[in-house]
């Protein structure tokens, strides 16, 4: 198979007003594209909480290289390169796939970490040249109107469609919200329309250990001389793990072992906090051991002001806000979705998305809900494409109609439950569609 063209670059949209009022005066957003652009085959994937614009492998390594950036790794680096590529589920050589680096992150679009301009006045102006805490707070609405800017200097219009996945799954609702005359199709998955309570606490807590760190600083920790606070956004990111995965993901692949001799040890691993006198007596676990190994070195390439940033608009996201009910949002959007969800996913519940089907059903939107039975919890996203793929495949090609959209597993693309029968059929094959 031929190389597909790939492109990636830094584009400066110039002065930016964010929702809440405030603006920069010289925006630059990140982005990558994938395929060739031929008018009507354009589908912009929405990047999740810490992902990057690097949402595929390009040809040649040193490409992948660059456009990963320095210090990026896991899901910043070809995050989605099993779904998105020649030949797979979002085929770049069918369609002109753009991916964009959301405003707040760390990964070349401007924000906390990014350089400010040396003649801005502020109330306190800090003694370093980055914006800090004094950027501008930043919503999911903001992601969504930079992406418009976005490809609007890049010369498209129309999509066929807006892909994405857990946070980036409500940016791709808000394109139907905010955009329903300019996208097609929208594949919301492993989503919801809002975050409930235990998630809102939970980010709370993640918020609050970076804002802990004795290096934080009120957030202005930028500078050569100044630690950053490492500590604080590691404890931070292995709150989030253990919300992407299932408990019964974690009683198989950790349960009460304790760790071995090839995992972190006890003294290499607790990111370096203060010993416990006890700790001694009681074993290091191999649930502590993947903690500590997932969070080490994430201060190296994620920014804590950035992940600050993020997880607030994240959990500020409402799609009623302003309609009153999600229907309401939804009203003006004339084109077809998908909802992807799973069973064992308690970050972004299969009702969520149910729910949200629902809403589709009621804005008169053709809509289809599929259901896949994983214990992986909230990263079956990422770690299942095989499952991820083909309905999101068809669905790109057939709308509702498409058959893995329908049932993978049937020869007879009408042989599944409907929405009232829902509540009674297996849940492995449940589909609801509108």
């Amino acid at each position: 198979m031929s190389a597909v063209p790939t492109d990636h670059g830094v584009a400066s949209l110039g002065e930016f007003t964010f929702e809440c009022g405030q603006s920069v005066p010289d925006f630059e957003v990140a982005y990558e594209t994938h395929g060739e652009f031929d008018g009507d085959n354009v589908v912009l994937v929405c990047h999740a909480l810490t992902g990057s614009q690097n949402v595929a492998r390009s040809p040649a390594p040193e490409r992948d290289a660059d456009t990963a950036g320095a210090g990026q790794a896991g899901q910043a680096r070809a995050w989605w390169d099993d779904v998105v590529g020649p030949g797979k589920a979002i085929d770049t050589t069918e369609y002109y796939v753009v991916c964009a680096n959301v405003p707040g992150s760390c990964y070349g679009t401007t924000g906390p970490a990014s350089e400010r301009p040396a003649d801005l006045d502020l109330r306190e102006e800090p003694d370093h040249d980055r914006w800090g805490t004094a950027f501008p707070p930043v919503q999911v609405e903001d992601w969504a109107r930079a992406q418009r800017r976005l490809l609007d200097h890049l010369g498209v219009g129309r999509l066929r469609a807006v892909v994405g996945g857990s946070v980036g799954g409500m940016n791709a609702l808000e394109w139907a919200k905010r955009y329903p005359d300019d996208v097609d199709r929208v594949v919301a998955i492993a989503t919801a329309g809002r975050l409930d309570a235990q998630c809102l606490a939970l980010d709370a807590v993640a918020r609050r250990a970076i804002r802990a760190d004795e290096y934080w600083n009120g957030g202005d920790y930028y500078g050569d001389d100044r630690p950053d606070p490492t500590e604080g956004l590691a404890i931070a990111r292995q709150i989030g793990h253990v919300m992407y995965l299932s408990k019964a993901s974690m009683e198989r692949k950790f349960g009460r072992r304790s760790a071995g001799r090839d995992s972190l040890t006890r003294e290499d691993g607790d990111l370096g906090l203060p010993p416990e006198p006890t700790a001694g007596f009681f074993p290091y676990r191999e649930v502590e051991s993947y903690l500590d190994y997932q969070a080490e070195g994430f201060g190296d390439r994620f920014d804590a002001n950035s992940y600050l940033y993020l997880t607030r608009a994240m959990d500020e996201y409402d799609l009623a806000a302003g309609h009153g009910t999600d229907a309401d949002a939804l009203a003006a959007f004339e084109g077809e979705a998908l909802l992807v969800s799973f069973t064992a996913d308690w970050h972004f519940t299969v009702e969520q998305s149910a729910s949200l089907a629902d809403a589709f059903d009621e804005a008169e939107a053709p809509a289809a809900h599929h259901v896949i039975d994983s214990d992986h919890g909230h990263d079956a996203f990422l770690v299942e494409p095989e499952r991820v793929g083909p309905p999101v495949r068809d669905f790109l090609a057939d709308g509702v109609d498409g058959r893995a959209v329908s049932d993978e597993g049937s020869d007879d693309g009408d042989d599944r439950p409907d929405r009232g029968d829902a509540d009674h059929a297996p849940v492995h094959a449940s589909l609801f569609k509108g």
